[in-house]
């Protein structure tokens, strides 16, 4: 029998710090590094763009140490079974994803190689402290982060990744299969999607706004963030590489800490996505079963296309449509304007951010949206309803950030009047949240 792995790469595109690929090469002489598409769930068209090259530059990377990638489109399970059957690969190594149809996915997968006589060993990567890891002193899962980021610092340890293999050799046979498709749609200037990317843009925001990020991190016309959500979400750099290179810095650890944060948010939100597998459609605190919200289309649209004549708001979609991010702190204002100003519900938020963000990742974007319109785990207050004006006074004093994506806004007549009073929506919202309430 051939001595032959199947590396599984899932949302783990890259070489270094990819323990999966370390433990094929570790017990096997040869490997074949392979890519199934998803299933049909999950990432809007945003995220497949970015996905499409990321592979490509998945491929680059492997063919410079000897390999190739095999792109299979088939369903997982048949597609993996028959590539193992006729290469007589003896395991599949993959990392693990954790969002709940990945994990049910994997396990079918599991089911039909194990079937076959085909090991699959699972590795983590995707987290630093992985779902299911941490719970309160009762058992359940935690539900507020104040808590859990207590736990989380000290159950993240820190460790050096692993390096990318200088070499990894394929089979003397290697089975047929299509080429890596070429990407279609393009992907904003401000990344450069896959593994080399990632790491130029980590390399660069530990040198430089590392050190500034806590006061900067919340102005959106300044780079005052490190821009690694999409890497992160694809996997072309997981959060161990980044805490190292934090550790690597030397800046003062309370400096750094609220980056670090964010870091640990992360791991919440997956953990609480994986106690809660619908988060992403129902409301995790039940009483918001019964929040009057408004089926409005016509508000709903005018939010879309950043026509709601709030220049921030409007400033944050347009941003978004252009470029598939959002600076941080305007989302949390346009995802309080849509579910409190305009008592949208927030899953046409959340469905619109899917299709629309290069970095979805189903655990934030559905944690958030929910955090933002009161449903869910450690959730904003119900009271707490940003105004926009303020948030812009605030945040984009000189406007910079408005004018960039809002250039009308100086042209009088060619800007939208407010769709709303903000003051008057604000005690519409205030209403409709404590109609929750027991009377």
């Amino acid at each position: 029998m051939s001595d032959t792995a199947l590396v599984w790469f899932r949302r783990d595109l890259r070489l270094a710090d990819n323990p999966a690929l370390v433990h094929a090469l570790e017990r096997h002489a040869t490997v074949i590094p392979v890519a199934v598409e998803p299933p049909a769930y999950g990432p809007g068209a945003r995220a497949r763009a970015w996905r499409a090259h990321s592979l490509v530059a998945l491929n680059a990377q492997l063919e410079r140490r000897g390999a190739r990638l095999l792109t299979l489109s088939d369903p997982a399970p048949e597609a993996l079974v028959d590539l193992a059957r006729r290469t007589g690969a003896q395991a599949v190594f993959a990392n693990r994803v954790w969002d709940p149809t990945s994990h049910a996915w994997e396990s079918a997968v599991g089911d039909a190689l194990s079937a076959a006589g085909v090991a699959l060993h699972m590795s983590e990567s995707a987290y630093l402290v992985p779902p299911k890891t941490l719970a309160t002193t009762s058992g359940t899962t935690y539900r507020v982060f104040t808590p859990y980021f207590r736990a989380w610092q000290r159950s993240a340890l820190l460790r050096r990744p692993l390096p990318a293999p200088p070499s990894i050799p394929l089979p003397p046979e290697m089975p047929t299969a299509p080429p890596v498709p070429a990407a279609v749609t393009s992907v904003h200037e401000r990344w450069t999607p896959g593994e080399v990317g990632a790491l130029e843009k980590l390399a660069m925001f530990a040198a430089g706004n590392l050190e500034s990020y806590a006061e900067m991190r919340e102005l959106p016309a300044v780079a005052g963030t490190s821009e690694l959500s999409p890497h992160l979400a694809a996997g072309e750099i997981t959060p161990a590489q980044v805490l190292w290179a934090v550790h690597a810095s030397r800046i003062a650890e309370e400096i750094t800490l609220p980056f670090v944060r964010q870091l640990a948010w992360r791991d919440f939100a997956a953990d609480v996505l994986h106690s809660f597998p619908d988060l992403a459609s129902r409301p995790l605190r039940s009483e918001f079963a019964a929040m009057p919200w408004r089926e409005d289309r016509a508000a709903l649209e005018r939010w879309k296309q950043g026509l709601t004549g709030y220049p921030l708001v409007d400033a944050g979609m347009r941003q978004l449509a252009e470029t598939g991010w959002m600076h941080n702190r305007v989302r949390l204002v346009v995802s309080s304007f849509l579910t409190k100003d305009l008592l949208v519900p927030w899953q046409h938020g959340e469905r619109f951010f899917r299709d629309s963000l290069v970095d979805y990742d189903e655990a934030q974007n559905a944690f958030n949206w929910q955090w933002v319109a009161g449903s869910g785990a450690d959730a904003a207050p119900y009271f707490r309803i940003f105004n926009p004006s303020i948030q812009a006074q605030r945040f984009d004093a000189a406007g910079e950030y408005v004018r960039r994506w809002v250039p009308e806004i100086d042209a009088p007549g060619d800007y939208p009047e407010p769709m709303i009073d903000h003051a008057e929506a604000r005690v519409r919202a205030l209403a409709a949240y404590g109609s929750m309430r027991p009377a």
